[in-house]
């Protein structure tokens, strides 16, 4: 080593550990699990019904619109009666975050023990409003892979990068250990169509049966993982029962505020809630599995691929025979991802993938690295299409055929799964992208079903016909292949030339940022 770099070197690693910041101690943190025996609380008789004869396999009812997806949690959250395990990537303190929150609280006021988990990608500011609420005896939240307090997080992300870098992406609620929700959403607005700006497409599903232990015994690895922080740790303020009092009041008062507001008449009109209301939701049947990160996959190197999801998934993919659907809103197959996509359509499989178009996409660094594949994908066979942000008047939902509450504002995909052959489905929070396959945690359940198989490639049609466009390459007459985008706008065909609703300052800026070395954090 050069003489001269050595206190160049000091410098930076004194500059490094400064900004590192320190974590306290959580090893006095208490286990805690996933409460067992609850067939006789109020879901768990539901539950029972309905898998009466049927207990090897579990139920699924799709949650496609934002509305009733939202209606399921709370309901879950409202009928309550022992625990209540909640995990999320993002939750937003808007007015779905206040609708939310509030179950919480009322639950733990009826002597339901609710665990929230939250990353803390998004939580910046909030110790203190979380460490009031968790002042209920009831309520135990815990922050995952905290940032250090009192230290620039921007300097984080350079002194502890591939730490703080890599996030805790699952999102899953699971009521009495008997039903649980998981799938693609997070708890915000935009999430539940409560945003008339932006409404993401996304989905997740109801279950019931077996795999719903296997939800919970994956939320108690990470619940007792030591990047599991409580957050009064986080906060070591001291907090009295006046505040959390206070806190109650004023969020309770926000909560009557809101009582004739459209979404919350929406939710008490919704068929959906009546179908739970009276047990007559309809359930899809087959065997299913939980395939999730473990925690550990957070702190270790990338070759330990023993804690990741993605081989899980690995014979699935290569099982397919005849048709493969993919939903991935940030799509970033990379050089091996292409290879493998286009060599199932070789084998004769026909391959369509759904994604965000530069337009829709809600982040648009990750559009950089997808079009770095593009035009191998098109010229490998693969069928692709992309969102159109632009929404249509009287739009309805694609899987259910039901109306889209407030549908105005841009559309953006955020669902994702994967159909095989239309008879086997995977539904949950994965990317198809290195930031998902690598460097975070996510989870799914793999299911077999016709019949939702069926639902899911239906779903997909009509969304690819009425809500997307059709990519083709063409060769100009001076031999060039360039992209077209084919699709449906106020109700006639349009044909694009170039990535449609955008400007030349976002196409400008998306091939320069593809030009960089980011694509592995994407």
């Amino acid at each position: 080593m050069h003489q001269k770099l050595v206190p160049l070197l000091i410098v930076f690693a004194l500059f490094a550990s400064g900004c590192a910041g320190t974590l306290p101690d959580r090893t006095r943190a208490p286990n805690s699990y996933a409460i067992p025996k609850t067939l006789d609380t109020r879901l768990g008789q539901l539950a029972e019904a309905q898998t009466t004869g049927r207990e090897d396999n579990s139920g699924f009812h799709l949650l496609s619109g934002g509305l009733d997806a939202f209606v399921a949690r709370a309901f879950i959250a409202e009928h309550a009666q022992v625990s209540l395990d909640v995990q999320y990537y993002l939750y937003n303190n808007d007015l779905v975050g206040r609708l939310f929150t509030w179950q919480l609280i009322r639950a733990a006021e009826r002597g339901v023990r609710v665990r929230l988990l939250v990353d803390d990608m998004d939580w910046e500011g909030r110790d203190m409003n979380a460490s009031i609420m968790a002042h209920h005896p009831n309520i135990e939240i815990r922050i995952f892979n905290p940032f250090s307090r009192g230290v620039s997080r921007i300097s984080q992300l350079i002194a502890r990068y591939g730490t703080v870098t890599r996030r805790m992406h699952n999102k899953s609620v699971t009521a009495d250990n008997q039903v649980t929700i998981l799938g693609g959403r997070n708890i915000g607005d935009e999430y539940f169509q409560a945003n008339p700006d932006l409404a993401f497409t996304d989905l997740d599903v109801l279950a019931i049966g077996p795999v719903v232990n296997e939800v919970s015994r994956s939320f108690d690895r990470y619940w007792n993982s030591d990047l599991a922080f409580p957050v009064h740790l986080l906060n070591p303020s001291k907090i009295n029962p006046h505040q959390f009092d206070a806190a109650r009041l004023e969020l309770a008062t926000f909560i009557k505020q809101q009582s004739d507001s459209a979404y919350i008449s929406a939710m008490g009109n919704s068929k959906l809630a009546k179908q739970l209301q009276q047990g007559q939701l309809d359930y899809h049947w087959g065997p299913a599995s939980i395939v999730s990160d473990q925690p550990e996959k957070i702190s270790t190197g990338f070759e330990q691929t023993e804690y990741h999801l993605v081989p899980q998934l690995a014979p699935h993919w290569e099982a397919v025979k005849n048709e493969l659907l993919i939903f991935s809103p940030y799509f970033v197959p990379g050089k091996e991802g292409t290879a493998f996509l286009t060599e199932l359509v070789r084998r004769g499989v026909r391959v369509k993938i759904l994604t965000n178009s530069l337009a829709s996409n809600d982040v648009r660094i990750v559009h950089s690295g997808y079009i770095k594949y593009r035009t191998k994908l098109l010229k490998g066979g693969v069928e692709l299409y992309e969102m159109n942000t632009k929404r249509n008047a009287g739009e309805k939902d694609s899987f259910s055929g039901a109306s889209v509450f407030k549908g105005s504002g841009k559309a953006s995909l955020h669902a994702k799964s994967f159909v095989f052959d239309r008879e086997k489905v995977f539904i949950g929070s994965l990317n198809l992208d290195p930031r998902s396959i690598y460097h975070n945690t996510e989870i799914g359940v793999l299911l077999t079903s016709r019949g939702l198989g069926q639902t899911m490639g239906e779903g997909f049609d009509t969304m690819t016909q009425t809500r997307a466009f059709r990519l083709e390459l063409v060769t100009d007459r001076y031999g060039k292949s360039r992209t077209l985008w084919h699709g449906t706008v106020d109700g006639k065909t349009k044909t694009f030339s170039m990535e449609p609703y955008s400007s030349l300052w976002d196409r400008f800026k998306t091939n320069l940022l593809s030009l960089l070395p980011l694509e592995s954090q994407l």
